[in-house]
């Protein structure tokens, strides 16, 4: 038994079958219990524990289904937590439903932990089958819900423990007794949980339920006849996965940013490998690339029995003409190059340099992961969307503008000659200014906002000298007889 914490003392939080035939029931005192059993065996509660247990067991079973979801609360009986999967397109890859419901439980018994399972049209009536069902495993043909839900208790309906006692006093104790009554009496007597969940169970409206892991479409299965535990056999089964999965991406006119690789053991264990691309593809040698490191040497000691292979994190990518850069795919040879190295040394530590919407040049960059959106070459770019930077830019810019001595005939005209690092540059031609000047709302927030007598202001020179070297300089500040402007080297045209 598990025991738990109340007021007035230890009462009883969960009970097994034989208790509940001696006459023990969740909530009872746990002294009332030892008087009915003086030899009770308990075990403090571990909500949280039960929890984690939960969240890997729904984990587990997406062997049977990409869609799962846990269920975390007792029935009035206290039995065991319950698990949601959406089986829709699944059955078919073990034989039908019942293989799949077979299959499931005896899985479950093998690693020692009871359950029952409810296959049904709503979770509703799955969720009443399966816990007041008479078989470990119930199947509702279609259109069959309220059939097999009149025979049941009322608590099938997942009703709260007041209106279960409420029905029960009235002399309702099946479901088939509540079906016979107006629909608008039972509302004006028990207010809408109990028509909520009639109408839910019998599909009459909607049930949403929460996945544990985003809902995908793009998904794929394969199971050994023996566990395999050998790196190429794995390696093999997850390139033909990728080859089906790829394939219906292709028909989608889609390409996967992510791929999540789950291996099931027999013993109950399985590991999740997640793996990511920096643009949509659906080039399965790619993308059976990405999980080579993650699949060397890999240790299962009873092998891998079930593979399934699923794409989260999908997006459009229509189909182009091979050329010299790219496949049929789509997909661009330094993409590939990024996504192997990322994937294998962590996409933290591979970076990229993104754009940022900065007038000044040594802000209109920023460092980001390379795998992180948006990506400069995916998709076109919003309307009314300003390209940054804008104008011309040198190639190459220094980590920090060098101030320069410079001779100008005219303090706005552009210099005629100028010294860098010691060495006398005399301009041949010349290109501009092209004024900048810093954000205006970060004006009094940053150290190299604007001064109100526009000090930071900058005017961009594009100058060559005499032997065919292009510079790009700047001067700071307007001019003033008081204070001669500065003038900075920014970058090298190459």
């Amino acid at each position: 038994m598990i025991e738990a914490q109340a007021r007035g003392g230890l009462c009883l939080a969960a009970v097994n079958a034989p208790a509940l035939q001696a006459g023990m029931a969740p909530g009872m005192a746990l002294t009332d219990a030892r008087a009915i059993l003086p030899s009770l065996d308990t075990a403090p509660a571990d909500p949280t524990g039960d929890a984690e247990a939960l969240t890997r067991l729904a984990g587990w079973c997406g062997r049977y289904s990409p869609w799962s979801s846990t269920e975390d609360e007792l029935d009035e009986n206290g039995a065991g937590y319950g698990i949601w999967l959406d089986i829709t397109g699944c059955a078919h890859l073990f034989g039908g439903e019942r293989a799949l419901g077979d299959d499931l439980l005896t899985r479950l018994g093998s690693a020692g932990t009871t359950a029952r399972a409810g296959i049904a049209e709503t979770p509703g009536a799955a969720w009443a089958v399966s816990r007041h069902g008479v078989d470990a495993l119930t199947i509702i043909a279609p259109n069959g819900a309220r059939t097999a839900l009149e025979p049941l208790p009322v608590a099938a309906l997942r009703l709260g423990p007041k209106t279960i006692a409420a029905l029960r006093t009235l002399g309702l104790h099946h479901v088939g007794d509540i079906l016979k009554l107006p629909r608008a009496a039972l509302t004006a007597r028990f207010g809408g949980e109990l028509a909520g969940r009639l109408d839910a169970a019998l599909g009459d409206r909607p049930e949403p339920l929460s996945p544990l892991p985003p809902p995908v479409i793009h998904f794929t299965r394969l199971a050994f006849a023996e566990p395999v535990g050998l790196t190429d056999g794995i390696m093999k089964a997850v390139r033909r996965l990728l080859d089906e999965l790829c394939a219906g991406l292709e028909q989608a006119d889609e390409g996967a940013r992510g791929l999540a690789l789950s291996l099931f053991e027999p013993d109950g264990k399985y590991r999740r490998i997640e793996v990511g691309a920096g643009r949509p593809s659906r080039d399965a040698a790619h993308l059976a690339r990405l999980f080579e490191p993650h699949l060397d040497g890999i240790e299962a000691a009873f092998g891998i029995e079930a593979i399934t292979l699923a794409a989260p994190a999908a997006e459009k990518l229509d189909r182009v003409q091979a050329g010299l850069t790219k496949d049929a795919n789509g997909t661009d040879q330094t993409d590939k190059l990024i996504d192997r190295l990322a994937n294998r040394l962590g996409a933290d530590r591979v970076v990229r340099f993104a754009a940022h919407e900065s007038h000044i040049p040594e802000r209109a960059q920023r460092i980001v992961p390379a795998l992180s959106e948006p990506h400069p070459t995916l998709g076109p770019q919003k309307e009314n969307k300003t390209q940054w930077p804008v104008g011309h830019r040198p190639l190459r810019l220094l980590s920090r503008p060098e101030e320069v001595e410079v001779m100008a005939p005219v303090p706005d005209d552009p210099p005629v000659m100028f010294r860098w690092r010691h060495v006398m540059h005399r301009v041949a031609r010349a290109d501009g200014p092209e004024r900048i000047t810093p954000e205006w709302w970060l004006a009094g927030n940053d150290a190299d906002a604007d001064n109100s007598d526009g000090a930071r202001l900058r005017d961009y020179y594009r100058v060559e000298d005499n032997k065919g070297r292009r510079f790009w300089l700047y001067r700071e500040g307007l001019y003033r007889p008081d204070a001669p402007p500065a003038w900075f080297l920014h970058g090298i045209f190459e």
